[in-house]
């Protein structure tokens, strides 16, 4: 049977005229609904949403952990397999001998600071420092909680959940979004991606839902990460002197969670406007710079040694123990208080919450990636998305959150890190370390994190706005109606709000981890989408059939 060329014309019905004009009405209207439900429901029944969010979460960690464990590492699989895969790798992400837009070190900065920079502030300290309080190994009474014995496998799981696996997840979405739409010229949307399998019937039902699944879950992965770095923003402006927007416990007063989305909304709905060869760009280098001599300062002046070993060392286990770490999954016995249940527990509380994180963050992670990486081939994208951004992550974890460990194991900190709050535990080491030298070195140390903290959140703010944008629009990359771009900046603001309203950072993540569930399944449709495209075109290159249909960006 003879090859014919791939599929390369998918029409999506936009509107022709009025306020929906350029947009697709059905993907739209509908994600607004569902969004704009979800806010009045946490907003005016707050207890009630928190209830059933809660009783929701619970299903699905007892039905669903197995699930969300084994498809992040059939991610990592692929991912690899298609960066040695000769055939896949040398595959151009658009036509052939056409070059990347952006220069190596604006794809890192924006990559990084998209992707999951912002996340570094509060968990490179909080999460190493958490697991070296407690972890599976504490639990099963192989090391024990806040002792030396107790660092590598703190690093081991903090490693774990933000190394290969997170940026896995990425790379399946943008590297199947740029590889339909740079090489077959078919609409940069989430349902182009699944053509190899669905066909033209993306263009009605079947596609719609499968945009409508992604923009929900974009919105709710990026509030996740809104509403962590919401509270470490309002500690950010209490430690630099704006008093009256944390409460006793840690937490942020409702004030201060108004003022911080005013704050970031209102910057990343400018930034938005501009779009991403301006506001984003040059707000994604200056978040790589600031990072920079913020990482600089804790390699010179903090745990310089401690760092180093923890990196290393921590790298090593955990690439053994990656394989043994993707796909145990841990069984509750139901028997409360049990090692079985502790930690079933903790895998929930953990990595299944990790995961489904970084799976409603990708589409729109993906869809970013794949609009900054046209011009790359698969191999460069799959190591660039996947094992740079990891490896940064990893220095930060070893070096932030080393010198934190190493200055309460060594009694100098005695407690003042531990006991802060999460998101005040990276402010709390800067100023123990840099206050008895001088207090004005201390605040603008503060007050550094605090910019650095608002320009990532800004820069995920407005990406995300833009992406959303872009599905709804069919996958139209050009400027969009400032009214839905406005709209987008106020509806992701009122979700942190409603949702932080309604139970705290715990009902975002409820929330997140079942707005991810759907567009998991859309995930693993992606990956046999993708290795079929990719075999068939090996095979319409060798039978002498084009299976590149756009010619190179101008």
């Amino acid at each position: 049977m003879s090859m014919k060329p791939p599929l390369s014309d998918l029409p999506i019905k936009t509107a022709a005229g009025g306020f929906y004009r350029g947009f697709s009405v059905n993907v739209t209207v509908v994600s607004k609904i569902i969004i704009s439900l979800l806010v009045v429901w946490c907003i005016f029944w707050p207890v009630q949403a928190g209830n059933v969010l809660g009783n929701w979460n619970s299903v699905i960690l007892a039905n669903f952990a197995s699930w969300y464990i084994w498809i992040v590492a059939a991610f990592v699989i692929v991912c690899v397999g298609l960066a040695i895969w000769p055939t896949a790798g040398r595959m151009n992400l658009g036509a052939e001998g056409e070059k990347p837009e952006f220069s190596n070190f604006s794809w890192f900065s924006m990559m990084f600071g998209a992707g999951i920079g912002v996340g570094m502030l509060t968990w490179a300290v909080a999460e190493p420092v958490a697991h070296f309080g407690s972890n599976p190994e504490t639990i099963q009474g192989l090391t024990t909680g806040g002792a030396a014995d107790n660092v590598r496998s703190a690093y081991k799981w903090s490693f774990l959940h933000w190394g290969f696996g997170a940026w896995a997840c990425y790379a399946i979405c943008g590297l199947s979004l740029a590889f339909f739409s740079y090489r077959r010229g078919l609409p940069l949307t989430i349902r182009s991606s699944l053509t190899p399998i669905f066909g033209k019937s993306l263009s009605g039902v079947v596609g719609h839902i499968i945009d409508i699944v992604a923009v929900v879950a974009t919105i709710l992965g990026v509030a996740q990460t809104l509403g962590f770095g919401v509270e470490q923003f309002v500690a950010g402006l209490t430690r630099i002197g704006i008093g009256g927007l944390m409460q006793a416990d840690g937490g942020a007063t409702s004030l201060g969670i108004v003022v911080a989305l005013l704050v970031i909304m209102g910057a990343s709905t400018l930034s938005a406007l501009s779009g991403v060869g301006k506001g984003i760009k040059w707000l994604s280098n200056i978040n790589m710079v600031l990072s920079i001599i913020l990482l600089g300062f804790f390699i010179i002046f903090g745990a310089t040694w401690f760092g180093a070993t923890a990196m290393f060392v921590g790298l090593w286990d955990y690439v053994l123990a990656l394989p043994q770490l993707s796909f145990n999954v841990w069984r509750s016995d139901g028997v409360e208080g049990s090692e079985a249940f502790l930690l079933a527990q903790w895998q929930g509380w953990w990595p299944v919450f990790y995961w489904a994180w970084w799976i409603a963050f990708a589409p729109f992670v993906g869809l970013f990636l794949a609009r900054i990486s046209r011009g790359r081939t698969i191999r460069e994208f799959v190591l660039g998305a996947m094992i740079v951004p990891a490896l940064m992550c990893f220095v930060w974890f070893a070096w932030a959150g080393g010198t934190a460990i190493d200055l309460e194991l060594n009694g100098d900190a005695n407690g003042v890190i531990f006991d802060a709050a999460n998101g005040d535990k990276i402010f709390a080491m800067t100023e123990f370390m840099l206050a008895p030298i001088a207090q004005a070195l201390a605040w603008l140390m503060a007050l550094l994190i605090v910019v650095l903290l608002m320009t990532f959140l800004v820069t995920s703010a407005d990406s995300a706005v833009l992406i959303v944008n872009t599905i709804n629009a069919a996958g139209d990359e050009g400027p969009k109606a400032r009214p839905h771009i406005m709209f987008w900046g106020a509806a992701l603001a009122l979700v942190v709000g409603g949702l932080l309203i309604s139970g705290g950072t715990s009902a975002i993540q409820t929330a997140m981890v079942i707005g991810a569930l759907p567009f998991s399944i859309v995930m693993a449709m992606m990956c046999i989408s993708l290795v079929k495209a990719i075999y068939n075109d090996g095979k319409r290159d060798a039978a002498g059939v084009p299976s590149v249909t756009v010619t190179p960006a101008e």
